[in-house]
C-alpha cells in the first residue's frame, strides 16, 4: 500500500521535507541566540543607564577604547570647550528629521581632551547651507553624559568618505578626530545629558537609547521557525495518509466492481 512513497514525485517531496527541517532548526536556533544576546545587552544597558555617574577617566584612557560593558555608563568630566575645533557630524536623524550632531572637544585641566556630543541641530535650509549651532560655553563646565564607543563603518553601517565640507565628518571616531588636535583624546566620546553651569542655548540633547523588548521579537521568530517544523512534518504525514486512503478507496472500489455478478 505504501510503495507509492518510492515514486519520483514522493521521493522529491521527502527530499524537500528533509532539507526544510534542518534549515528551520538552524533558523530557530539563530533567532534564539539573537534573543539571548539582545536580552543580555538590554540588561547591561539598563544597568549602565541607572548606575551612578563616575569620572570619565575611570573608564577610558588616552588612545584607548571603551569596553562594550561600559557603553552608556554615566560619566562626568570637567574642562573647557574647544570651540575652534568643533565639528558637525552629518546625516544624523532625530525626531524623524535629518540634521547634525555637534561634536565639541572638552579640554581638561590635565591637558587631555574628551569628545562631547553636545546634541542635535536640524539641517540648514539647503544642502549647502550650514545649520544654526548654539555656541558652547566659554567658561569651565562640568559635563554629565553617556559614554559611547568610537564609531566605525562596521559598527554603524555608515560609509565614510573624503571630500566633505570643512568642519564636517560622518563618523565620531576618536583616532581620526584626534589627528587634528594639539592634545590627546580619551577613547570614545560622551553624549551630553547636562552641564553645569547650564548653557544659555544648546543643541537638542541626544535621547537615551530605546532598550525595547530585549530581543522579544527574536524569541517570537525562533518559536515561529520551530512551529514551521511541526507544520512541515504534520503536512508531510497528512499527505501520506491521504494518499494511502485514496489508494485504499480505489482498491476497494475495484474489488466491488470485480465482485458484482455480470448480467446474462
Amino acid at each position: 500500500m505504501y510503495r507509492f512513497l518510492l515514486t519520483p514525485r514522493w521521493l522529491a517531496l521527502h527530499v524537500v521535507v528533509l532539507l526544510v527541517i534542518p534549515a528551520f532548526v538552524f533558523l530557530g536556533r539563530w533567532q534564539f541566540g539573537r534573543f539571548e544576546e539582545r536580552s543580555t545587552s538590554s540588561h547591561q544597558i539598563t544597568a549602565n543607564l541607572s548606575a551612578a555617574p563616575v569620572p570619565v577617566e575611570r573608564l577610558t584612557t588616552p588612545g584607548g577604547g571603551v569596553p562594550a560593558q561600559d557603553r552608556y555608563r554615566t560619566v562626568t568630566v570637567t574642562g573647557t570647550f574647544d570651540a575652534a575645533n568643533q565639528l558637525l557630524v552629518r546625516r544624523r536623524t532625530q525626531d524623524s528629521m535629518v540634521g547634525f550632531y555637534v561634536l565639541t572637544p572638552l579640554k581638561t585641566a590635565g591637558g587631555q581632551g574628551v569628545l562631547v556630543n553636545r546634541g542635535w541641530v536640524k539641517a540648514g535650509a539647503t544642502a549647502d547651507a550650514l545649520p544654526e549651532v548654539p555656541p558652547p560655553s566659554t567658561d569651565e563646565v562640568t559635563v554629565t553624559g553617556r559614554l559611547q564607543s568610537s564609531e566605525t563603518e562596521e559598527s554603524t553601517g555608515i560609509k565614510n568618505r573624503q571630500g566633505l565640507p570643512t568642519g564636517q565628518i560622518l563618523l565620531i571616531n576618536t583616532e581620526t578626530v584626534g589627528r587634528g588636535l594639539p592634545y590627546g583624546l580619551l577613547g570614545g566620546y560622551v553624549d551630553l545629558i547636562a552641564q553645569s553651569p547650564k548653557a544659555a542655548a544648546a543643541p537638542a540633547p541626544v535621547p537615551a537609547p530605546d532598550v525595547g523588548g530585549g530581543g522579544g521579537l527574536n524569541l517570537a521568530y525562533g518559536v515561529q521557525w520551530w512551529l514551521f517544523i511541526a507544520v512541515a512534518v504534520g503536512g508531510w504525514v497528512l499527505l501520506i495518509r491521504r494518499e494511502a486512503a485514496d489508494l485504499r478507496a480505489e482498491a476497494a472500489e475495484k474489488d466491488r466492481e470485480t465482485a458484482e455478478p455480470v448480467d446474462a
